[in-house]
């Protein structure tokens, strides 16, 4: 029987590791990468059944590098592992595509039943924030998801990077576009937004989630 294959993504050698170890005996690795850009690249050389996926990674994260992926593939499942326990992460998670939500001091238990309620179609949530998800889908908080999806993939790229300090003409060079044209993009997410500063555009950034730190 043909062995499901899985794409790993986490910018910490050791946790790529330890997923390995983890799951090598029951699915077939196809191959892992350490950011989002090495993802989006990856899945569309390596066309894997299942992606686990960490949010938080350099050059592009995991949810806008899972956008991505979905206008590339509909059919490939996405399961985040993740240190994020905020529902507002798990919100733009299912937005982008995902078919699970695990919290990473839960991978051992959980993630096995993850992979395979996905490869079933089914979702999975661990029961850490199921109630609370439901809740914000309910309420109010799903209105700062609302609020990301003014930005365009390409402010979302140039977001990540301002905030991991990159400068316009980085940028530029990053996305193969003019620093001009980093610069407009810019003035229009401050306007979107109605931030009045570069700094008060990093902080928003760094509040949603596009810093590559732990997680």
């Amino acid at each position: 029987m043909k062995r499901t294959r899985l794409l790993l993504a986490d910018d910490h050698k050791i946790i790529l590791d330890g997923l390995r170890s983890l799951l090598e005996s029951e699915f077939e690795i196809v191959g892992t990468v350490g950011d989002g850009r090495a993802l989006v690249a990856a899945t569309e050389q390596l066309r894997p059944d299942v992606i686990v996926v960490d949010i938080s990674m350099p050059l592009l994260n995991g949810i806008e590098a899972v956008r991505q992926i979905k206008k590339l593939d509909k059919q490939v499942k996405i399961i985040f592992l993740t240190m994020h326990p905020d529902v507002t992460y798990a919100i733009r998670a299912f937005e982008a595509g995902a078919s699970g939500y695990v919290l990473k001091h839960s991978a051992s238990s959980e993630l096995l039943t993850a992979i395979h309620e996905a490869i079933k179609g089914r979702t999975y949530v661990t029961p850490m924030i199921a109630g609370e998800l439901l809740q914000a889908y309910q309420g109010e908080t799903s209105g700062q998801a609302e609020e990301m999806q003014q930005l365009t993939q390409r402010q979302r790229e140039i977001l990540q990077l301002l905030v991991e300090g990159n400068s316009a003409k980085e940028i530029a060079n990053l996305l193969n576009i003019s620093p001009r044209t980093v610069e407009f993009h810019k003035y229009n997410m401050m306007l979107k937004l109605n931030l009045k500063s570069l700094s008060a555009l990093i902080q928003y950034g760094i509040k949603h989630g596009f810093a590559s730190v732990e997680g």
